[in-house]
């Protein structure tokens, strides 16, 4: 997901001005828009599905990260006994 500096930087008075433009700017172009005051980057706006995509994205890859450092740690159980644990046979 690339920001293009073109269409993807919006003054904070447009967003005031056209708020539902904006939105639909990117929903469908699928890239967040930066939000600026006086030539300053202030805010970031993001369709709610990139948001919960990107959320969920990172929510796993600190799954992943912990799941690596219990390995690391020993910290590990055979199959057998996870599906046990988690009732699974």
């Amino acid at each position: 997901m690339t920001v293009r500096f073109s269409e993807d930087v919006i003054p904070l008075s447009d967003l005031k001005t056209n708020p539902g433009r904006i939105v639909r700017h990117s929903a469908e172009a699928h890239r967040p828009v930066l939000l600026t005051s006086r030539g300053r980057g202030v805010a970031v706006l993001q369709s709610l599905s990139a948001f919960e995509q990107a959320a969920e994205e990172r929510e796993f890859m600190r799954a992943v990260v912990a799941g690596l450092a219990d390995l690391d740690d020993g910290r590990e159980v055979s199959l057998a006994d996870a599906k046990a644990e988690l009732g699974v046979h």
